[in-house]
C-alpha cells in the first residue's frame, strides 16, 4: 500500500526507508534485504553502512571537494567528521590536479622551470620535504578551483 492510500494511518517520518505504516524500519529487515540481494545476485558482500560511504564519497568528487555541502547531505555534525573520513578522496583529486598542471603548464610554456642559483651557505636549508610541500602548494594555488577548494578545507578545520 502507499502512504496516499493509508491517509492518516500512515505516520511519516521523513525516513529513507520505512516500514508499510511509516514506522523505522528495524535493522535486521534492511540487513537481512541487503543480505538476500547480495545471494541472489552474486554481488560483493557489503554492509548497508557502505552505501552512505560511497554516497559521500562520490558527492565529494562530484562537487569539487566541497565539504560543508558534504557534510550537509550527509548530516555529519562537523565539517572535520568528513574531512577526517574523506581526507583520501581529496588527496587522490589533488595529486591528479597537480599532474594536469604540471601538463598544462609545461605544454604551454615548452620548458623545464628555470633553477635558481643556490642561497649563501649561511642560511638555513629548507629540507627536501619542506621544498616539495612548498612547490605542491605553490602548484595548487595557481589553480584557481584548487585555490578554492583549500581555502574551504583550512576554513572547516
Amino acid at each position: 500500500m502507499t502512504k496516499e492510500a493509508l491517509g492518516a494511518e500512515y505516520t511519516d517520518y521523513n525516513l529513507v526507508v520505512a516500514g508499510p505504516l511509516g514506522m523505522p524500519t528495524e535493522h535486521s529487515t534492511i540487513n537481512g534485504a541487503l543480505k538476500q540481494l547480495i545471494e541472489e545476485n552474486d554481488l560483493p558482500k557489503v554492509v548497508f553502512h557502505s552505501f552512505r560511504h560511497s554516497s559521500i564519497t562520490y558527492r565529494l568528487k562530484l562537487n569539487g571537494g566541497d565539504i560543508k555541502a558534504a557534510q550537509g547531505n550527509s548530516g555529519h555534525a562537523l565539517a572535520s567528521m568528513v574531512t577526517e573520513q574523506y581526507a583520501h578522496i581529496l588527496d587522490d583529486d589533488r595529486r591528479l590536479n597537480a599532474q594536469r598542471f604540471d601538463d598544462f603548464f609545461y605544454q604551454h610554456h615548452g620548458a623545464e622551470p628555470e633553477v635558481l642559483p643556490r642561497a649563501e651557505q649561511s642560511a638555513p636549508k629548507a629540507s627536501p620535504v619542506d621544498a616539495d610541500a612548498a612547490a605542491a602548494l605553490a602548484k595548487l594555488l595557481a589553480d584557481p578551483s584548487m585555490a578554492t577548494l583549500i581555502k574551504n578545507l583550512a576554513k572547516n578545520l
